[in-house]
């Protein structure tokens, strides 16, 4: 995991991060792309598809996503992102999950 240095690196290589598309003149053009860890992208998309159907909290962000305007797969995409996001902080703090949030009060003491 040092090797990413960043969840964005490992949303980058797993195909669930924009890559900019842009010209000499025009910046800010981002897609989907084109090389990235096929398998990777599919545990994760997965991962996210079951979490909307069995979490409240994902289905609410599933749900909120929708509610956006965004098609299916966008909102699935979105929750894999944030999925992603979420395990490499746990990988990063040496935790394991739980339902509840951290505690701030605990971390400065």
């Amino acid at each position: 995991m040092d090797a990413f240095g960043s969840s964005g690196r490992l949303a980058g290589v797993a195909g669930l991060a924009p890559v900019p598309r842009d010209s000499g003149r025009i910046s800010g053009n981002m897609r989907r792309p084109h090389r990235y860890h096929r398998r990777l992208l599919r545990i994760f998309y997965l991962s996210a598809q079951a979490a909307a159907r069995c979490c409240p909290v994902s289905r609410a962000f599933y749900e909120r996503t929708r509610s956006e305007g965004k098609s299916h797969k966008q909102a699935v995409l979105a929750l894999a992102r944030r999925r992603l996001d979420a395990l490499r902080a746990l990988i990063r703090d040496r935790r394991t999950f739980t339902t509840e949030p951290p505690q701030r009060g605990l971390a400065a003491a």
